[in-house]
This record gives C-alpha cells, sequence and structure tokens, in this order.
C-alpha cells in the first residue's frame, strides 16, 4: 500500500523515512499548491495536444532537451525491469530551468543550459512557468526535510541545488487496445534517474508502481494530493536507504490519460556519492561517485530518438 504523507502535519521527517525507506512512494497532501493552477497546467496540456500535430513538431525536442517528444520516439533501453524493444506510447511537452545567455551555467557550457522552446500558444506559456515555480518551492522544502531524514548535517544536498536541472513534463498516453502486447507500455518499468518526482496526475489511472516483494499495485489519483518517488541520484546518496522504486504506466482505460511529473535534479555539476552520515563499518559504501552531468547525458543518449543522433 502506499501510504500517505500530510505535509501540514507533524511527525513528516519519521514519516518521510518510513516512506521512502520501505516503498520509496508516497501521496503527499497538505503540500500549498492552489488547485486552481494545478487545474490550469492540466488546461494547458489538453491545448497543446490538442494542436494539429505539425504545429506541435515546429518545436520538436531539440539538443538541451526541450519542446515536443512526439509519440515513439523514446524507449527505456537501458531497463533492467524488462526487455523493452517497443517505444513508450506516449507523447510530451518538455520545459526545463529558464538559463539566459548570462546565466553561469550557460557561460559554462555545461551540458542541457539553455532557454526553452515555446508553442505560439496565448497564455499557454504563462501559466507552465507559474506551475513550474510553485512546484520549484515546493521541491526546495522537501529537499529540506530529506536532508533532515539523512543527517546531511553539512548540506551538502540543498547546497546541490542552487542552480538545479529542473524537469516540467506535460504528458499525453493515448488509449491502448486492450488487445495490445504485454510488452508495450505508456511508460515502460524503470527507475528515475534523478533526485525526485513530483506527478500530478488526472482522474484517468494507469501509474503503477513495484511493491519490495515485486507486485505491481496501482497508484490511482487522490484528489489534491501529489505522488513523489525517489530517483536514483538519491537512492545513491542515501546508500541505498531511501529507495528509487520501479514503476510504469499502462492506459487500458480506454480514455485519454494526462499527467504533469515535475523532476527535481541537482545541479549538472554535482559530483554524487553516498553521504558521510549514511557510511558506517555496519554499512559501507554501495556506490561509486559520480557526475550527475555525465550520468545524465548516457540515460537521455540511451532513452531518447534526439540524444542518440547526436552520437551517431
Amino acid at each position: 500500500m502506499i501510504p500517505v504523507i500530510d505535509l501540514a502535519s507533524g511527525g513528516v521527517v519519521d514519516e518521510f523515512r518510513t516512506a521512502y525507506s520501505e516503498v520509496g512512494f508516497a501521496y503527499l497532501t497538505g503540500h500549498g499548491i492552489a488547485q486552481s493552477l494545478i487545474d490550469d497546467v492540466f488546461t494547458a496540456a489538453h491545448e497543446f495536444h490538442a494542436l494539429p500535430l505539425a504545429t506541435k513538431m515546429a518545436i520538436e525536442l531539440n539538443e538541451i532537451h526541450r519542446g515536443f517528444i512526439p509519440i515513439n520516439t523514446s524507449t527505456d533501453r537501458k531497463s533492467t525491469l524488462a526487455n523493452v524493444r517497443k517505444p513508450n506510447q506516449s507523447e510530451s511537452f518538455m520545459m526545463m530551468r529558464e538559463a539566459g545567455p548570462d546565466d553561469p551555467d550557460v557561460l559554462a557550457g555545461a551540458y542541457l543550459a539553455g532557454a526553452n522552446h515555446w508553442p505560439a500558444m496565448p497564455g499557454f506559456r504563462e501559466v507552465v512557468v507559474a506551475y513550474e515555480q510553485a512546484m520549484l518551492q515546493l521541491a526546495e522544502r522537501l529537499t529540506e526535510i530529506v536532508a533532515v531524514v539523512l543527517n546531511d548535517s553539512d548540506r551538502v544536498i540543498p547546497r546541490s541545488f542552487e542552480r538545479p536541472t529542473t524537469w516540467l513534463r506535460l504528458l499525453h498516453y493515448p488509449p491502448q487496445p486492450p488487445t495490445s502486447p504485454d510488452d508495450l507500455y505508456g511508460s515502460a518499468p524503470h527507475t528515475d534517474f534523478g533526485f525526485i518526482t513530483l506527478l500530478a496526475q488526472d482522474d484517468v489511472g494507469g501509474l503503477q508502481v513495484q511493491s519490495p516483494a515485486g507486485q505491481w499495485l496501482d497508484a490511482p489519483p487522490l484528489a489534491g494530493a501529489f505522488v513523489m518517488n525517489v530517483g536514483q541520484m538519491l537512492h545513491q546518496w542515501s546508500n541505498g536507504i531511501l529507495r528509487a522504486t520501479p514503476h510504469r504506466v499502462i492506459n487500458r482505460s480506454g480514455r485519454e490519460r494526462y499527467s504533469v511529473p515535475f523532476f527535481f535534479d541537482p545541479n549538472v555539476a554535482t559530483e554524487i556519492g553516498p553521504l558521510p552520515s549514511c557510511v558506517d563499518s555496519e554499512h559501507p559504501a554501495q556506490f561509486k561517485s559520480v557526475v550527475f552531468g555525465e550520468y545524465l547525458r548516457a540515460e537521455l543518449q540511451a532513452g531518447y530518438q534526439r540524444h542518440a543522433k547526436a552520437v551517431e
């Protein structure tokens, strides 16, 4: 069963520690994000995906991972959870942290740093940016909770988010026929590669989370709640204490499914290895340090046709 954590109540740190060390997923309520803003971003997603394909293709995903991701162009080839050969049955609009020409990461030529790629839709950018900023504030608050959970007294984790790597994705999953093959997924089984993910989903359902015993559990929508899960980088920072849990999407509802995940990751230059507070004689380091940008580049090149072309 996926736990529910009320961020407006006491005992949040203990609830986090339990939920993310045992399950790796939880519903978050009491988060303070206005429902009207959540509704607005879903309206924006519906309006964007209703555009003609040619209009969306005019802002197709670029080399800094911004723009429209067409269906059948991403595949979880590195998945160790399933033999994934078919592309994901979803399309999406992707925005990341807006970085202008004077941004330190742009000046340094950092991986993926740059400006977003917007459709010509009145009001769309304003709504999406407002939602992204609200989610950024929530993610920063959650990062402080994680630091307490992991006894990060040196604030290694919070200091890694001074210029974070953020991703906001407006996803659309067409309905899959009931007769579609078992290895065709809206999103194939995977673990997220970053720090944390905050997901808003509509009322259609289709998200499934793998239990510690290996069973696939439905994670149905909970009104007013976000689904938060741990990514691989937080799993490694915590020396395996916090679980990066496999999950997948299968949309056999007969309806269009929309979801809006916000991914909150450290700066690409961050070196990530087990925190000293998570390592002792009984719990030696399980992971070697990695530079997030290098890890990220390998993940995107393996999963997206757009990035795979860069190394062909």
